[in-house]
């Protein structure tokens, strides 16, 4: 994979702030409205070859795979030697299928988040919002902390006049749209699966979903009617305040009454791809004894997409395949060994794709070096 310590050009980094390029070097925007805070976040601290070789990413790395190793071995009936076997008689075209369903969910994500940074002012297009979004993911599958939406900030800021924290703010709705459509889809999935009745782990799952859901909306309603109220009754640096005045910006002007139909129907679109690549892959494996159904997918899929928000590993390696195999074996009765198939291919699309076509994106794309964005027309 070919990279780069610094997101921008090599001559750029060792220039000061407010250098002007000759006229034959490529022309970077200006960030008028960019605040102290925002300065502190440096393209060092941001260099993925920087980061992938610090012993923090290699253990999060390592660690947890072996982890997942040891916890597969213990499970009662795993022989590893056939694991290969089952994987080999996977039927291709669903497996192209379950792919593709997969990757059509980078432009819903595209579109969403080039609504949500339109509506708090910036034009951003969809083509330049899907490759930032891209290069984002394969940060999050090689990085721990969720560094990719740090990333993804990051590159809107130097490649338009954007600010950082406003943009912080369109990532964190994004996320918080992305967990209320897990949560109430999750429950919905649930009882359909579960009809005869919720066992006792699920509903566990169920009460936690429904307490993040009111938290986020109590935490909502509190930051939009009495969040600068509390902050300046705190001995806060005045920057601090102008970086939470932009990021509320970035929430609440992002997510207007206009936009939120929209945004609702994107979102969902957006996690049936997450489980339809689900449903593809069990299809894809044809396992006799599994019969896990669109419901099923939907709820294993969601209920393991909220591990990959554990900050300890990337892309939550180690707790996504954990959670996704125990949830197969213990919920829906598959086999170890299936369930282990099943989890390796639907992440060997999820993940292993993104490191290997993501690392091509990054090494070709002018985002990470801060060579602009197109606006989209008015």
């Amino acid at each position: 994979m070919t990279t780069s310590p610094d997101p921008r050009p090599a001559d750029a980094a060792e220039q000061p702030a407010h250098h002007q390029p000759p006229p034959d070097e490529p022309a970077r925007p200006e960030y008028p409205d960019v605040d102290q805070p925002e300065q502190e976040v440096r393209a060092d601290q941001l260099s993925l070859a920087r980061r992938l070789r610090q012993p923090r990413t290699v253990i999060s790395l390592i660690l947890p795979i072996i982890l997942l190793g040891l916890f597969v071995a213990a499970l009662p009936g795993f022989k590893l030697e056939e694991l290969p076997g089952k994987i080999a008689a996977a039927n291709p075209l669903l497996l192209l299928g379950a792919f593709g369903i997969f990757y059509l969910g980078f432009p819903l994500r595209g579109v969403r988040w080039a609504l949500l940074v339109r509506e708090s002012g910036y034009p951003l297009k969809v083509r330049d919002s899907v490759e930032i979004i891209f290069l984002s993911w394969l940060v999050n599958c090689l990085v721990p902390a969720k560094l990719g939406d740090v990333y993804r900030a990051y590159l809107l800021k130097i490649n338009s006049t954007v600010s950082l924290s406003r943009t912080f703010g369109t990532v964190f709705i994004e996320r918080i749209l992305d967990l209320f459509a897990i949560v109430t889809l999750g429950l919905a999935a649930g009882f359909v699966s579960f009809r005869s009745g919720l066992p006792g782990d699920v509903q566990i799952v169920f009460a936690i979903g429904v307490v993040v859901v009111l938290l986020l909306a109590g935490g909502l309603l509190t930051m939009r009617n009495f969040g600068r109220q509390i902050l300046t009754k705190l001995p806060l640096p005045h920057r601090v305040l102008e970086f939470y005045d932009r990021f509320e910006e970035g929430v609440f002007a992002s997510i207007g009454l206009r936009a939120l139909p929209r945004l609702i129907v994107i979102t969902g679109l957006i996690w049936a791809t997450e489980a339809m690549r689900l449903y593809f892959v069990v299809q894809a494996l044809g396992f006799p004894d599994v019969h896990l159904g669109i419901s099923g997918a939907f709820f294993v899929a969601l209920a393991t997409s909220l591990l990959t928000a554990v900050p300890l590993t990337p892309a939550g390696i180690g707790f996504v395949e954990t959670g996704a195999v125990g949830l197969l074996t213990l919920v829906y009765g598959v086999e170890p060994n299936d369930a282990l198939a099943i989890t390796l291919v639907d992440r060997t699309i999820s993940v292993l794709s993104i490191i290997v076509l993501g690392s091509i994106v990054y090494a070709i794309s002018p985002k990470r070096r801060g060579l602009g964005v197109t606006e989209a027309p008015a």
